[in-house]
């Protein structure tokens, strides 16, 4: 199985996760390339060698009207605040009501500089570069980002539903940490492009890679507290915090906060699980650097290669009965999948005096065997269950949704063991054969010729 590994023990945000994934592709310049025509405005994207504690990686810097976030964008957003993941940042949402909410962290533990943002009137202080930059920074609601994405990006329809969903899962997280509702948050328009383009690469990538299966390490995302306009908040800032729920993190020594919410956000959004490195054979390395140095390189690990194919242990139970009906039998065989059983069957058996009988069998979870029995017992008239316990090698299976002419229509797709199939939902599939009164037959060809 074709498994995507990213390690984040530096945490993770926008531009180091889109340079770590980059760095797994053979042809990298063309995928930059690439992404440069997709059409976010006033974007372009760019990538070079980085150096951390003597690995070389790749960083990718974002400009949004010709100036890369870290020279101008110290005050968009909460939400959006990805690149360099190295400085401080006061974040800002101007909310539909009127009030403002000012918030900021720490972002990339660069925790020796404190930068003092006038958010009134969206001017950013740069002497520690050298120069000063005043601008007035728009704000962009949910829906301007979404008509950007629905109607302006050159990329498919999957990529922009996933863009989309990425974004409402930050946007969520916002709404909960100011008590208002999503359509009231407002992004600052640089902040909002830059994390749009990171986004929209990141999509991409996964796309391109297509991973069976993707896991992440626990979370560091950081230690400390930040200084923001009206207080200090803790390490990870809340939005961080909120979309990081249920998910494992840890902290540690560096103060400041690694993980920005971007970042936790195509996380959730992409991992099929958290948790240490399976075993795998690794076919490639991409290291996707940040900007800062410390003790521990800077950087997302990404590893892409091959697990086992899956197997797992099953309990098979299985019982006799010679005195009930089909109904009878149906209906228990109808109580047991409800209960979780991965298979139930029936044999045809002689028994005692030779009586024809049912042998009723049914696969399930070892840790669901107690369930099961209780349900065989109570649903059948069998006074004795036997159970065998085997090991069953198994494809990958997912559920994907594909777009028809004639609606959405649900795949199933397992892989595994060199092999690759896909069928059509059967329920899907005779729906649309009723309503367009043609044959289940007639129906599968039409869609299969478009997978």
């Amino acid at each position: 199985m074709k498994t995507l590994f990213l390690e984040c023990g530096m945490g993770a945000a926008g531009d180091m996760l889109t340079a770590a994934l980059l760095e797994l592709l053979p042809d990298q310049d063309f995928f930059v390339n690439s992404l440069n025509k997709i059409g976010i405005p006033d974007v372009v994207y760019s990538k070079d060698s980085s150096v951390k504690c003597g690995i070389v990686g790749t960083h990718v810097s974002v400009k949004v009207h010709g100036v890369e976030e870290s020279e101008e964008m110290h005050g968009h957003d909460h939400a959006h605040h990805d690149h360099e993941h190295d400085h401080d940042h006061e974040h800002c949402h101007d909310h539909e009501h009127g009030e403002e909410h000012e918030h900021c962290h720490d972002h990339d533990h660069d925790h020796e500089h404190e930068h003092e943002h006038d958010h009134e009137h969206h001017e950013h202080d740069h002497d520690h570069h050298g120069h000063d930059h005043g601008h007035h920074h728009s704000h962009t609601a949910l829906h301007d980002i979404e008509h950007i994405v629905r109607d302006h990006l050159n990329v498919p329809d999957k990529i922009k539903n996933d863009i989309m969903n990425v974004y409402k899962l930050i946007a969520e997280a916002e709404s909960h940490v100011h008590g208002v509702p999503v359509t009231e948050i407002h992004f600052h328009e640089v902040g909002t492009m830059d994390a749009l383009a990171d986004i929209a690469a990141v999509c991409l990538l996964m796309d391109a890679l297509e991973p069976d299966e993707v896991v992440v390490s626990p979370i560091h995302v950081g230690s400390g507290y930040v200084r923001c306009a009206h207080g200090v908040l803790p390490v990870p800032a809340p939005a961080t915090a909120y979309l990081l729920q249920d998910i494992p993190t840890y902290g540690g020594s560096i103060k400041g906060e690694l993980c920005t919410p971007t970042g936790a956000a195509l996380l959730r959004y992409f991992a099929d699980r958290f948790g240490e490195r399976p075993v795998m054979r690794i076919r490639t390395i991409g290291y996707g650097m940040g900007t800062k140095d410390f003790p521990t390189a800077n950087c997302v690990r990404a590893m892409i290669g091959e697990t086992e194919d899956e197997t797992d242990i099953v309990s098979e139970l299985s019982c006799n009965v010679d005195d009930m009906t089909a109904e009878e039998i149906g209906f228990a065989m109808e109580r047991l999948f409800e209960g979780g059983a991965f298979e139930v069957y029936t044999v045809p058996v002689g028994m005692k005096k030779s009586r024809p009988g049912t042998l009723l069998r049914v696969m399930c979870d070892p840790k669901k065997k107690e369930e099961m029995i209780l349900l065989m017992y109570r649903y059948t008239t069998t006074i004795g269950v036997r159970e065998t316990v085997t090991r069953r090698y198994v494809l990958e299976r997912k559920i994907k949704t594909i777009s028809t002419p004639f609606g959405d229509v649900r795949v199933k797709e397992s892989t595994g063991y060199g092999v690759t199939r896909k069928k059509l939902e059967y329920e899907d599939v005779a729906k649309i054969a009723r309503e367009q009164g043609i044959s289940v037959a007639e129906v599968r060809a039409i869609i299969n010729n478009m997978l």
